[in-house]
């Protein structure tokens, strides 16, 4: 007779799940392909219908998102011959470039401000969550309660108080200001998660740091922070998406100095009317810093030797 387990799953039952998520994986990669193909179509082949799946790959919606274009004259076209090769995409417009777009300075924006925002919130979230950890502090069950309502509400609920306040101390349309408030927002998922990431960790640890002469803030940095390791670049990874995704603060408080990639993309205006693969290319971009942050942290995600070998 031959044996059989219980819990260890058949070679069946392996495929058929297998299976399961590669469609599932496959599927939900579907509307991020047809976004990166976008980018590679003309303006008449990203509005076609039925949809091309076949065709002419381009880099006119590339040329487009980095650069301003102007009309011209075709006696200034005879004049002036094409200078490189995103010059002669543009001249089949009869157009010419004259600079460079603003979606690098958005970007940069994103950039700054993302990951200024994901730093001040897991500093500052992971030295909240050790307090609440190793410290009796009173009313904490309240406090920690009063943190998590913040996240309660939906951004548009406070935005109009928010708009007022910044407008009277000159925080509209700033780096500083827009970090501050991604942050005000982040720390709440911030401080939760590191408090469950800190208690996870023996304080006979510490204390054993303690008797060897550490002090409280260098058993925190040698002994803590290591093993918190997974926490942190989890937590980085929630606030960075949400920083850099985030939309209606976004638009309600900045339009120039400070603006962000999310409400400039869906702006970029071509020949009648929004430049689609223009649009499709900037989205492909903007994902990219995202990806990467999180393929960089993917081995902190789960919990690896270090939690599972945690043991009172």
């Amino acid at each position: 007779m031959s044996s059989y387990s219980i819990t260890e799953p058949s070679a069946a039952q392996k495929w058929i799940a297998g299976t399961l998520v590669i469609l599932y994986a496959l599927i939900t990669m579907i509307p991020l392909v047809w976004i990166g193909i976008t980018g590679f179509k003309s303006p008449s082949d990203a509005i076609s219908y039925p949809p091309k799946v076949v065709f002419e790959p381009t880099l006119e919606g590339y040329v487009n998102l980095f650069t301003t274009r102007t009309r011209q004259t075709q006696e200034f076209l005879e004049a002036n011959p094409p200078q490189n090769w995103a010059d002669e995409i543009v001249r089949k417009y009869d157009m010419v470039i004259v600079g460079p777009s603003k979606f690098g300075e958005r970007f940069l924006n994103s950039v700054i401000i993302g990951f200024g925002s994901t730093f001040l919130s897991v500093f500052l979230g992971t030295l909240a969550a050790y307090a609440f950890s190793r410290f009796r502090i009173p009313l904490a069950d309240d406090l920690l309660f009063f943190i998590l309502s913040t996240r309660m509400m939906p951004p548009i609920a406070v935005a109009i108080p928010i708009f007022l306040m910044y407008r009277e101390l000159g925080l509209s349309d700033t780096h500083l200001g827009m970090i501050l408030l991604y942050t005000a927002v982040n720390i709440s998922l911030a401080v939760w998660l590191m408090k469950s990431f800190i208690d996870g960790i023996p304080r006979e640890y510490e204390e054993a740091a303690l008797i060897d002469g550490y002090t409280r803030f260098q058993a925190f940095m040698k002994v803590v922070l290591p093993q918190a390791a997974t926490g942190i670049a989890s937590t980085a990874i929630f606030c960075l998406i949400f920083a850099w995704n985030e939309y209606a603060f976004a638009v309600l408080l900045t339009s120039g100095t400070a603006q962000t990639a999310p409400p400039f993309i869906p702006t970029i205006i071509g020949i009648g009317g929004l430049d689609w693969p223009a649009v499709a290319a900037g989205a492909t971009l903007f994902l990219i810093p995202v990806v990467v942050f999180t393929v960089l942290l993917r081995k902190h995600l789960l919990r690896g030797i270090t939690f599972g070998a945690v043991r009172k």
